[in-house]
This record gives structure tokens, sequence and C-alpha cells, in this order.
């Protein structure tokens, strides 16, 4: 189908959103190895914005506890993230993309790395487990998945951490999400957006948790403040850099922009962007990642933080996702760190969905960077981030 319309009743994560994603990557100069999450070494030839110092390398334990997942790298003091918004695959059974995706991502593979690629996985990888969100007879209710081998095509494209906090996540029930998990821990990926679950990866010796929210059943709740602010403090305590994935916001083509207050959509309460992101910042959060709105929204910076309020469609295998209109437009961020956080540099790099929903590189129109710093701009005047026609991202003066 060429569109994503939310169906009449929530399901078990309620009804369809779109999310962002953001990659994280360590920047890395002549001389600073990096290794990568699940054993992947950093590229010699990924893009390179912001140049930290040298520093010596060593390796650090990992160490893992509770619901926390850790991983060991090589010490630094600037790492580079990335992510990107909603993906989805296919529409299994009927509706799989060429070649049973094999190269479903490789228009998009050399934008991706840094050193840590994040990405919101906005569909379970699960086969028909009996149970749909969409009962017999339900209209205009939507139910997505991908089979479990997909998971791999993640890690092929460069993809280390998943978000699963989203309206898509059960859409085959809880077995399916179980069946997501395993399907992800078994292809090595990290996973984080079940409620308390807060996921640490260490790179280049630099904790980074990682949180996903939603408005939906079984995730960290956007919409309970008080609880949010909570977590994200735990968070703070557990790594150097925390890292908030969200899916939040009205969605649709109308969408585009950043208002105060609360965003209902089809009687949901999607949240209020402006204040969640904040609240978040002030008990912790380095960078907040946003992703639902099935379209590119502006970026600003509170307290020297940015803030993305959502990165758009990434992919829509299977025409899951909208291609037509401003539906179609996506994006890659960048953003680099150090060690306690503050924001170095970042970058952002256009991407659309071809008519099959294959996520296709736009680096010679670059449609998606002229849309977010128009939105940007318009919605947050001074503390709108300052973004060059070339894509990098500072923060303005």
């Amino acid at each position: 189908m060429n569109s994503h319309p939310p169906p009449p009743r929530p399901g078990l994560f309620g009804r369809p959103v779109l999310t962002i994603t953001i990659a994280v990557a360590v920047l890395v100069g002549a001389g600073l190895g990096g290794v990568a999450l699940a054993g992947r070494g950093t590229d010699p030839e990924a893009p390179i914005w912001n140049m930290p110092a040298p520093s010596s390398a060593s390796s650090a334990p990992a160490t893992a506890g509770g619901d926390e997942q850790t991983e060991s790298a090589t010490i630094g003091d600037t790492i580079t993230l990335s992510a990107t918004g909603d993906i989805m695959m296919s529409n299994a059974p009927k509706k799989l993309p060429a070649n049973n995706g094999t190269g479903f991502f490789d228009s998009v593979r050399d934008g991706l790395k840094s050193d840590l690629v994040m990405g919101n996985l906005e569909q379970p990888l699960t086969g028909d487990t009996g149970t749909s969100k969409c009962g017999p007879g339900s209209a205009n209710c939507y139910a997505f998945r991908s089979p479990p081998s997909y998971a791999g095509h993640l890690v092929d494209a460069g993809f280390q951490l998943m978000n699963t906090a989203n309206n898509h996540a059960k859409d085959f029930g809880v077995q399916g999400y179980k069946n997501t998990v395993e399907a992800l821990d078994k292809a090595g990926l990290k996973h984080t957006g079940a409620a308390g679950q807060i996921t640490v990866a260490e790179v280049k010796g630099i904790k980074v948790a990682v949180v996903g929210f939603s408005s939906y059943a079984g995730a960290n709740n956007l919409n309970d403040l008080p609880v949010a602010r909570k977590v994200i403090q735990q968070a703070a305590q557990r790594a150097d850099i925390v890292v908030v994935q969200v899916h939040m916001g009205a969605e649709g083509s109308g969408m585009g922009h950043v208002k105060p207050g609360t965003e209902i959509f089809y009687g949901e309460n999607r949240g209020d962007p402006i204040k969640f992101s904040k609240t978040v910042i002030d008990a912790g959060a380095d960078v907040v990642v946003g992703h639902g709105p099935h379209v590119l929204r502006g970026m600003q910076f509170y307290q020297g933080k940015l803030i993305a309020y959502s990165l758009g469609n990434f992919a829509g295998g299977g025409n899951t996702l909208s291609s037509d209109g401003v539906l179609k437009y996506g994006g890659i961020l960048h953003v680099s760190l150090t060690r306690d956080g503050a924001f170095v540099g970042g970058k952002f790099l256009s991407t659309y969905l071809d008519g099959t929903g294959k996520p296709i590189r736009d680096d010679e129109k670059e449609r998606g960077l002229a849309r977010v710093r128009e939105l940007s701009v318009d919605d947050f005047g001074d503390a709108a981030a300052t973004i060059g026609k070339d894509g990098s991202i500072a923060v303005p003066r």
C-alpha cells in the first residue's frame, strides 16, 4: 500500500506511527584506531567531520547487569553517533523486496557509517504468530512484519543498535515482539525500548546509554514525565553519554512543524515533543532523536544539546510507508560528542524512498536537508540548529 493510515483502534502498541533513526559514530583520524560494537571495526574511510585529540588506545572490560547491555572498545575522547528514522523492510509474507532484501540498504550504507549506528525498527521480525493487532473484520488497520532473517540485512547495512519503542513493535503480539528480540540478539544487534530498559554500549572507552520512549504499552512512557526523568537520571549514572530515542508526535504530510503543546492523533496522546525533549535533557540526556510523524521535522538546541524532532521515513520495503510527496524524504543524522556529552559537531545526509520503498541516498539534490533547514528556522528561531548547505550542524551563535 502507498499510504500508512492509522487503524480505528489501538493495538498492542497502538496505531501506526513514524520513527526516525540516528547513527552515532566515533570520529577517528590517522593513528587513532577504534573498535565498533559487535566486533565490527571502524572503517578508515568513514566520514570525518570532527577530529578528536590523539589518545592512547587500550581495551576496557565489558560489564553487564540487569537490563544493561555493554561492549568493550578502544579508549578515545570523541565519538560520533548516526541515526535514521522509521525502518520497515517488507510486508511479509507476500510483499518482500527484490532478491529477498539482499542489497536493500546498499545506497545508504556509506552514509550510515559511524562508530555507533542506530535505527528505529518499526516492525517486528517474526513469522505469523496467529495474533495480530488487526482483528477479523477490522478496517483501516495495518500490521507489518519482516522475516527474522532480515536482521541480517540490518547488520549488512551497518546498524548496531535498534529502537523498538514504537507503535508497530507488537503488531503480532507479545510473542512477535519476543521473536524480534531473539532475532536481534542472534544477529548481534543491540536494542532498546522496553519499559525500564537502559542499553549501554561502550565505544572507544566511552559508555553510551540509549533509552527508547513512546506512548505505547510496554515501552518507557513519554507522557509520564516524572518517570522519564528518573529513567534518564539512572542512565546518566551508568554512562558518560545519554541518547534518547523517542517515537513522538502526530503523523502525516501536514505534520512537519513542531508547535508547543500536546499532539493528539486519532484520539491518541502522542506526547508534547518540546516539553518531553527539554525534560529529558534537564535530567541528563545529551541528544534527543525523534521519529513518528513520518515526515522530517526541524532541529533545535536546548542547553547546548541537540534535539532532532523527526528524521522521517527511512525505509518502507513492501510499500509499507508512503513515498508520496514529503513523506518520501528522510535522512541520516550524525552527531559528534565528547566524553562528557558536549556537542562537537554534526551532519545531516538526505535520503528518500524510491517507488518500492527502498532507501536511496539523495546526494545530488539533498531535498531532505533543505526541508530540515527551513523547518528549523521557522519553528525555533534563535534556538534553531545552524545547518549549512553542506549539511553541517552547529550550535546557534
